[in-house]
């Protein structure tokens, strides 16, 4: 191919890539359709981020998918009149075009993949959520769920709470949201009401309430009813603690941003959200480490039986530790984080066992922070109950992240050059990579990265969603 040539291929796929985003975005705000490219998501992507999902499924499945191929099934679901619901155009369209030569055929090959989606009701009265602390899980969950602001849009951040309340509280809280040093730029504007106390962010207005306690807030004079309080603070694990937010005017339901204690739900979403029940007004949606690693010990135990293991957990530092050296309760956790590696406990290892009950007592584990600011590794070292070797147990995965129950939890990566900033960013619960697994007899060595922050809070939303009864389908099934 000439140089001009290269030249024009780019331009036709720029063109195309521009001609999708108006569909993208009016199939997401006037519908509720989320359209993916074999997971990955395409709201509010930029032209060159839908080139790159192009350019990926060749990695997923060996086959090129080109944007002349998958364009004329982004305007086929256009058409149609679907609600509520996520759409794997990739999928569908690498299916199509492995039996069909022409595109004669789309709409109703769409028409009928898309049976279930097709006149589903999806009307439902928008669900407030509050979230109560606005540290890095609260910011990012703001950040998901401002990016769904649209007509349809069912999940709706109405309000934070702070403590304090200082003078330039406000403008400082906004420009947290705003700029992040690990996650870049807030995609959008961000305007501060100082006179209601209030946040504007795309449109979306988050009222700011200061308070000291969960059980001081009246909702209700926000115009904030039956709301999902999500607790990010950390400070209250128990039920006792967190049935202090109900008692809040206009507070219905609580969901914890870490692992709770006692007989409250641990839920990792993916594998045991069913556990929910319409009556459960106390969740927890576990920890960031336990949802990287209970998918990928799920998918495995399923096929292969897991007789026992240990999970070393190398993960970035968090702001429960120091700077520079100084007093903390914890052993070593006082000593400089961005200077040392710290051994550390995690009770993740032992948390998999209240998602996925059959691996109890089972693991052990163990942590080390480590100077970096986020992306975490996961080291599952596993005893089966057959033998496998590293062909045979990556292709299973591989297999698991592209088509199973688990393919939003489990991401797979065949790349040797792979390193933990390229994962910032990542909504998978955790990343195989499959280079560095090590199979011999019954013996496996995995090893999964997983974005501590944001990949968690991926997960949160989606447990946010099926407390609210708000689960959107998810095509092809």
């Amino acid at each position: 191919m000439s140089a001009d040539k290269y030249l024009q291929s780019w331009q036709e796929r720029f063109e195309m890539a521009e001609a999708m985003q108006p569909l993208l975005g009016k199939l997401y705000r006037n519908q509720g359709v989320e359209v993916l490219i074999y997971g990955k998501p395409l709201l509010a992507a930029s032209t060159i981020e839908i080139i790159k999902a192009h350019r990926l499924v060749r990695r997923h499945v060996g086959d090129k998918l080109r944007l002349r191929e998958s364009l004329p099934f982004v305007e086929a679901l256009a058409k149609l009149p679907v609600k509520q619901c996520k759409v794997d155009i990739g999928k569908l369209a690498i299916i199509y075009w492995r039996n069909h030569s022409d595109a004669s055929e789309i709409e109703s090959y769409m028409a009928k993949e898309l049976a279930t989606a097709i006149g589903h009701s999806a009307d439902a009265e928008p669900k407030d959520v509050v979230l109560y602390g606005f540290g890095r899980i609260g910011r990012l969950l703001a950040r998901l769920l401002i990016e769904r602001t649209g007509r349809s849009n069912q999940l709706r951040l109405r309000a934070i709470v702070l403590r304090g309340g200082r003078p330039g509280d406000l403008e400082k809280r906004a420009s947290l949201l705003r700029r992040d040093s690990v996650h870049g730029p807030f995609n959008g504007s961000v305007e501060v009401d100082e006179q209601n106390n209030a946040i504007i962010a795309n449109g979306t207005y988050i009222q700011v309430i200061y308070a000291n306690s969960p059980d001081e807030v009246d909702y209700t004079k926000h115009g904030i009813k039956d709301a999902l309080v999500v607790d990010n603070t950390g400070i209250w694990k128990d039920e006792a603690g967190l049935e202090l937010h109900l008692k809040s005017q206009g507070a219905a339901k609580v969901l914890l941003t870490a692992p709770a204690k006692g007989e409250i739900k641990n839920i990792v979403y993916g594998v045991n959200q069913n556990d929910i029940l319409h009556s459960d007004i106390i969740v927890s949606a576990a920890s960031c480490t336990t949802n990287a690693i209970t998918p990928v010990l799920k998918a495995v135990n399923d096929k292969y039986g897991i007789e026992n293991g240990h999970v070393e957990t190398i993960h970035s530092y968090t702001n429960d530790q120091n700077l520079i050296d100084n007093y903390h309760k914890a052993d070593r956790r006082g000593r400089s984080a961005p200077l040392n590696m710290v051994i550390t406990e995690t009770g993740a290892a032992k948390a998999v066992a209240k998602a996925l009950p059959v691996l109890k007592g089972k693991l052990t584990g163990n942590a080390i922070r480590v100077p970096t600011p986020n992306v975490s590794m996961a080291i599952i070292s596993l005893y089966l109950n057959v033998e496998t070797s590293k062909e045979d147990i990556n292709e299973y995965l591989r297999t698991m992240s592209l088509h199973s129950e688990l393919q939003n939890q489990i991401d797979f990566t065949e790349s040797t050059e792979i390193v933990s900033s390229d994962l910032v960013g990542s909504r998978y619960a955790g990343v195989v990579d499959s280079q560095a697994t090590i199979a011999e007899g019954k013996r496996v060595i995995l090893y999964v990265w997983y974005d501590n922050e944001f990949g968690y809070s991926c997960q949160v939303v989606g447990v946010m969603q099926k407390m609210l009864g708000l689960e959107p389908l998810s095509l092809p099934a």
